[in-house]
């Protein structure tokens, strides 16, 4: 495997803060011991910006313009369609990615060969304006305390932009048909008067739309620590429910907010408070 070279490291990503293409690939080799167990062989689909966060981006699926060494995988789409995307497996492949100015890594929920089985249920908690991540908080921890009640344990991080995601690991057998279906039912019993399950955006304005459509074979979601196409170079990044509660009942929205810098830093502290999303072994409520 040869070793790739940032190419124009000094492009600016990040015009507010001066963040380069070279500060990008720093930041995946500094976090590649956390990030790459959460892509290991799931197809990702990369979000690029090759004229910065203010350009031009796209979500690009098919892995076009990739290394000899760097591993695809055939994943079969709506109406026949067959994508080859790509397998971040290596810190050599973070710094390719970075390289190709994809600042957003988004892994499918199923890993190769096992495309038609998720390991996970998500829940996407969007909050439309002028609800905000405090808003998500109370609603993912109304939805942890539900998920409890039915034996099964969550993980909350942020969407590294103004919403959470809360994780159910499974490692066990499971269809989408099923996760989207339980995934369906529960959001649409929570009690919270701004909770909303549909897209439409007349019905998101000051409530938090609890998105169970992310568990579907073809929808990727961010990965944890993955880096964000906002203003400032902000990061999905896992955090405790202690973490969800404190900035709750502190009305302090910026606690949930990880720059890259501070991202490192609570890596470095407290581990990787995703780990168990890998290993803990769930079922499904019949």
């Amino acid at each position: 495997m040869s070793a790739i070279d940032v190419s124009n490291p000094g492009k600016v990503l990040w015009p507010e803060t001066g963040f380069t293409k070279a500060d990008l690939a720093a930041y995946y080799r500094g976090v590649s011991g956390a990030i790459l167990p959460h892509l290991g062989d799931r197809p990702v689909t990369l979000r690029r910006f090759p004229d910065g966060i203010e350009g031009w981006g796209w979500y690009q699926t098919n892995c076009r313009s990739a290394p000899d060494w760097l591993r695809t995988a055939e994943v079969r789409g709506r109406g026949g369609a067959t994508f080859r995307m790509c397998l971040i497996e290596t810190a050599q492949a973070l710094v390719w990615a970075a390289n190709m100015a994809a600042i957003e890594l988004h892994p499918l929920l199923a890993r190769t060969p096992e495309l038609d089985c998720p390991t996970i249920v998500v829940f996407d908690l969007d909050p439309g304006p002028p609800a905000d991540v405090l808003d998500c908080c109370e609603i993912a921890l109304e939805l942890r305390d539900r998920l409890g009640q039915l034996g099964l344990e969550s993980f909350a991080k942020t969407t590294g932009s103004v919403g959470l995601h809360v994780y159910v690991p499974l490692n066990t057998p499971a269809r989408y048909a099923d996760t989207r279906a339980f995934a369906r039912g529960l959001a649409e019993s929570l009690d919270d008067p701004r909770v909303v399950t549909v897209q439409r955006r007349s019905a998101r304005a000051g409530n938090v739309l609890v998105d169970w459509m992310q568990n579907d074979p073809m929808r990727s979601t961010v990965a944890p620590y993955s880096v964000r196409a906002v203003p400032w170079p902000t990061v999905s990044m896992p955090v405790a429910w202690t973490d969800v509660a404190d900035a709750l009942a502190r009305r302090r929205p910026e606690l949930l907010t990880f720059t890259t810098e501070t991202a490192l830093e609570r890596l470095e502290r407290d581990g990787d408070l995703f780990r168990p999303v890998l290993e803990l072994e769930q079922r499904l409520p019949r």
